[in-house]
């Protein structure tokens, strides 16, 4: 393995903010609304999961051989699928000058609990990768990426402001109980990340306000 450095270019002026929702039934989701589908996904993990079991079954050394052969094969394809997930997500925001928002996820496992049968695709995944290689692709980009507070953004309508448990009554779907906005969960989410992203970045740019004593 060789290790080079490589000096990041200076961060390009953006005219816009893409929101990115990432889940468990789709990976990712943006506030353009592309989705990046977790089925097929889904189908290779239930196909790893099949063969792992019928291997551990069999408690041999040739069996116990091909249990590291697998984990490493699901291991390249997991990192395959997170590098394309990310390239795609750059490439939209390069192409029309956007900062890239994401949830600032840090110790959610321990914040929130997945449903049972969510529970085997939670832990199966690598998420914290694909946000790993969405920041470090868009940092060789130029891309700012910008972290939200992720309270509410599933409960929150990005139409009128309403946050409420009963406004997200499935896992894929968003109903306003207020307003009456009706749309995907996920798409819903990546338009409030955008939003909040967008406001924060204007505090930050308002010049300070000094109070003289007069």
């Amino acid at each position: 393995a060789v290790v080079c450095d490589v000096l990041e270019p200076e961060e390009m002026g953006i005219e816009r903010i893409l929101g990115v929702d990432f889940g468990i039934v789709n990976l990712a989701v943006d506030s353009d609304g592309n989705i990046y589908s977790g089925e097929a996904i889904e189908q290779q993990r239930k196909r790893f999961t099949h063969r792992r079991h019928a291997l551990q079954r069999h408690k041999t050394r040739a069996a116990r051989r091909k249990l590291r052969q697998l984990a490493g094969t699901q291991e390249r394809f997991q990192q395959n699928t997170n590098h394309r997930i990310a390239k795609r997500l750059v490439e939209t925001a390069q192409r029309s000058a956007a900062g890239i928002a994401m949830e600032d996820l840090t110790g959610i496992r321990e914040r929130v609990k997945a449903r049972r049968q969510q529970r085997p695709r939670h832990t199966n995944w690598g998420f914290f990768q694909l946000r790993q290689y969405v920041s470090y692709k868009a940092a060789l980009a130029g891309i700012p990426v910008m972290l939200v507070d992720p309270r509410h953004t599933s409960q929150e309508c990005s139409r009128c402001g309403h946050i409420a448990k009963a406004n997200r009554p499935t896992q894929d779907r968003f109903s306003c109980h207020r307003c009456g906005y009706t749309t995907s969960a996920d798409f819903n989410a990546a338009q409030n990340i955008r939003t909040r992203a967008a406001v924060n970045r204007r505090m930050v740019a308002q010049p300070r306000q000094l109070r003289l004593a007069l």
